[in-house]
């Protein structure tokens, strides 16, 4: 088969999950013995031709001109340069900005177009009531026009099925299990093995990160509370000076995954806030380093921990619990701990999430060559 992916900010990762996603799948599909092809936006700064083997296709975005709002011009750019390609199959990472390039796609020839719908990006409350209704017209046309849609976790898959009568294929994010860890990182931070607290995370409301801090702050407990994301943002700064004088500590954007992966391990807990999204790659890479989870009780996280975590929904709630987590059952916790690891062999690991992948090409190659027309 000959594939392109789409939709990200291009290989090598520089930026987060949909990237991370096609630096790794594109590598193992091509090990499978097919045709990948990545688009990068030309600003990115890897500029050869192929990374390990995996095509590099550089697209104009005016990103660095007019922001955010060159994703349109830039992923429409993409579908139409992909389209004059002979590619059997385009996979489109994400939606928003995506949508209004379907418009190009013919009836009845061309590549297959599978649409992987991320998260409900029209929830996410950094956006302004017309964003919103913008994002659910993006997602609706989305829905209409793919030929196939993914949804990364069951609670994406049955709101697609509610709300469009759409099916989706259930294909989640990946991650590998951690066995390296070095406990001489805590110290690199200033802090103490199973002495602190730990969150990572785009800092951003629907996160629920004021209600983790506040319930911190609430609860009295002297270990301190590592906070890592950009903290150079409007909320970053708002966050920072909302907990001025207490034991939350922002250290900024960390990309150092071995340093990640033992600041998780060695944490006394790991909150994980996220909300209206699906399956988070945070959430695997937490479970991927042993880390012992709370997370914010919805059925996207239940989804994925299914028991092997403490949940949490106030802050009512949760203050309670932080001065149980230094003394919590050890036994207790390494059950859900391997648990965790378990799961995470069987039902995330990149090997099986390329097997998905490349399983639903095939069906939908024979779908569209045999009984099925778009």
């Amino acid at each position: 088969m000959k594939i392109a992916i789409l939709g990200t900010r291009g290989i090598p990762n520089h930026y987060g999950g949909f990237e991370q996603f096609a630096e790794i799948v594109s590598q193992k599909l091509l090990q499978r013995g097919h045709e990948v092809v990545v688009y990068n936006p030309d600003f990115h700064e890897f500029k050869g031709d192929n990374y390990n083997g995996v095509k590099i296709r550089r697209i104009y975005s005016p990103e660095n001109a007019i922001g955010a709002a060159a994703n349109f011009i830039y992923d429409f750019l993409c579908m139409k340069d992909a389209l004059k390609l002979d590619f059997d199959v385009i996979l489109e990472c994400g939606y928003h900005s995506n949508a209004p390039s379907y418009y190009l796609l013919k009836k009845g020839s061309g590549p297959v177009v599978i649409t992987n719908m991320d998260g409900l990006e029209w929830k996410r409350s950094k956006w302004n009531g017309f964003t919103r209704w913008l994002i659910k017209k993006l997602e609706k046309l989305a829905v209409k026009k793919s030929h196939y849609l993914v949804s990364d976790n069951v609670g994406i898959q049955k709101y697609y099925e509610r709300e469009f009568g759409a099916k989706s294929e259930f294909i989640a994010y990946g991650a590998e299990c951690v066995t390296d860890f070095n406990e001489a990182v805590t110290g690199k931070y200033g802090f103490t093995k199973g002495q602190y607290f730990l969150l990572i995370a785009r800092l951003e409301p629907e996160n629920n990160i004021e209600m983790v801090l506040d319930a911190y702050v609430k609860s009295g407990v002297k270990y301190p509370f590592a906070v890592i994301g950009n903290k150079n943002t409007k909320y970053g700064r708002y966050l920072q000076n909302r907990y001025s004088g207490t034991n939350v500590v922002f250290l900024g954007s960390i990309y150092d995954k071995p340093d990640l992966d033992s600041l998780r391990c060695y944490a006394a807990a790991y909150f994980h806030g996220h909300s209206v999204g699906g399956t988070n790659p945070s959430l695997l890479e937490a479970m991927a380093s042993r880390a012992f989870i709370v997370a914010h009780d919805n059925e996207f996280n239940r989804s994925v921990l299914k028991e092997n975590a403490l949940y949490f929904d106030s802050v009512e709630g949760l203050a309670p619990l932080y001065g149980k987590l230094g003394g919590f059952d050890a036994e207790a916790k390494e059950r859900m701990i391997d648990n965790n690891i378990q799961i995470l062999k069987a039902e995330y690991s990149w090997d099986y999430i390329t097997d998905r992948y490349e399983r639903l090409f095939v069906k939908a190659l024979e779908e569209r060559n045999g009984k099925k027309s778009f």
